[in-house]
């Protein structure tokens, strides 16, 4: 079969003598060792189209493991998988291991912006193996591999994606913090019954000491009254009550003295600091953002915000309420969360922290209509600070990890630009870990 010029195939003999022949020039001439271009794209941040299981996400082609891999749904064309490089990276070489399931027709493609792509090769007659593809020239922060048509019945797998090259830009890493983050937290209960998880998160969220902490509503079942906050929550989240910053859930909702009454009376202006239910703050290079999901059909909150983003001065945005957009547990996905995902879209926001369904939950980054994109928002759903856990139902396109059963808080790590974060469940563990992911 005749190959398209650039790409190489893997075949025992040849590469045996060429290894040799090669490894013999680089002792004779040392200094030629380095001057192939270096791989930039280990461990970088990954995105695609769709995953065939949350154990089978983007992450795994860029990790360097032979033995992990990436695989799209089964049974649909075209899908994607996309990688980030940096700002104005330069790319001379992409190699491909494919699983058995593999490309018939794909694309490699660069673009600087998520949204627009320029071919660098294309192959229209592709049998699997490894695909080395050499003399390219692109430049661009995004390189994705784009596939139009699979060669079996399943989807599209690769074990790794090799993008070789000058890495682009990436600004230091400087003015880090650490942020604890739950939702859905002090059920009635104490640590007198050893079946109460709220004690056993706020044991850990403590011990962990993060500049602030972020609870993402639901904070006080079952009707959020002040009696119950003061009996429940205020013996366990209550020890950081200084350091936390709050948004109401439904549950602090069903007040019977007033919607909101107890919330209110226990927090004060911790969650009043600008006399509304929502808010915004700074901390190094990031801004956040404080929303009432109960009140987003409300004009005055949505006009808030745009205000608020509009002055915003910030390079990194995140922003936390209590009803997620996507969700695969009971709730479900709820749309009333879409009109602030597109503002906060539009205003190129990185991170969105929500609770609601009693699971932990990551998706890839996504645009508000569910659509898988480089320059997407990554949502995290975090509601297992201490109410019943409730099972995964029906698992949502772009949800990469899912975790239901273990109590934990989110450990979020905060750079000048940039962020990832660990779950930890109550046992001091990692239970899930994050890429490493890039402000847009």
């Amino acid at each position: 079969m005749l190959r398209p010029p650039g790409r190489h195939r893997t075949v025992g003999v040849v590469v045996a003598a060429v290894l040799v022949l090669v490894g013999g020039l680089l002792l004779a001439y040392p200094d030629r060792a380095g001057a192939a271009d270096p791989l930039i794209s280990r461990d970088r941040t990954a995105t695609s189209s769709s995953d065939e299981t949350s154990d089978l996400g983007p992450q795994n082609a860029f990790d360097g493991d032979p033995a992990t891999r990436w695989a799209s749904a089964e049974g649909k064309d075209p899908q994607w998988i996309a990688v980030d490089l940096g700002d104005g990276a330069q790319v001379s070489r992409v190699k491909l291991g494919w699983e058995d399931a593999y490309a018939k027709a794909y694309r490699i493609e660069i673009s600087a912006d998520g949204s627009t792509w320029t071919k660098l090769a294309e192959e229209t007659a592709g049998d699997g193996g490894t695909d080395d593809w050499t003399a390219l020239s692109g430049k661009g922060r995004y390189l994705r591999v784009y596939g139009t048509a699979r060669a079996t019945s399943y989807g599209y797998s690769l074990y790794e994606v090799e993008v070789y090259g000058t890495a682009g830009s990436q600004p230091p890493q400087t003015g880090g913090f650490t942020v604890v983050a739950a939702g859905d937290i002090a059920a009635q209960c104490t640590a007198s019954d050893s079946d109460c998880a709220h004690p056993k998160t706020a044991a850990l969220a403590q011990k962990l000491d993060p500049k602030f902490y972020l609870t993402m509503g639901d904070s006080q079942y079952d009707d959020a009254r002040i009696a119950d906050f003061r009996a429940y929550y205020d013996k366990t989240w209550g020890a950081f009550k200084a350091k936390t910053r709050p948004v109401p859930g439904n549950h602090e909702t069903y007040d019977p003295a007033g919607s909101l009454a107890g919330y209110k009376a226990y927090f004060g202006d911790i969650a009043y600091p600008q006399g509304k239910t929502y808010y915004s703050f700074d901390e190094g290079n990031w801004h956040f953002i404080a929303l009432d999901s109960n009140s987003f059909d409300k004009t005055a909150q949505i006009d808030w915000l745009k205000a608020d983003l509009a002055k915003n001065a910030k390079s990194c945005i995140a922003a936390y309420w209590h009803h997620p957009l996507y969700s695969s547990g009971g709730h479900g996905n709820n749309p009333v969360s879409r009109p602030v995902w597109k503002l906060l879209y539009g205003a190129k926001a990185d991170l969105v922290l929500n609770g609601h369904d009693h699971h932990y939950e990551r998706f890839a980054p996504q645009n508000p209509d569910g659509k898988a994109v480089a320059d997407g928002i990554t949502e995290i759903v975090g509601g297992m600070g201490g109410a019943e856990p409730y099972p995964i139902e029906e698992v949502q396109p772009n949800s990469q990890k899912r975790i239901s059963g273990e109590y934990g808080v989110l450990k979020m790590n905060f750079a000048d630009n940039g962020y990832s974060w660990s779950y930890v469940g109550t046992d001091g563990k990692a239970k899930d870990t994050s890429p490493n992911y890039t402000c847009h």
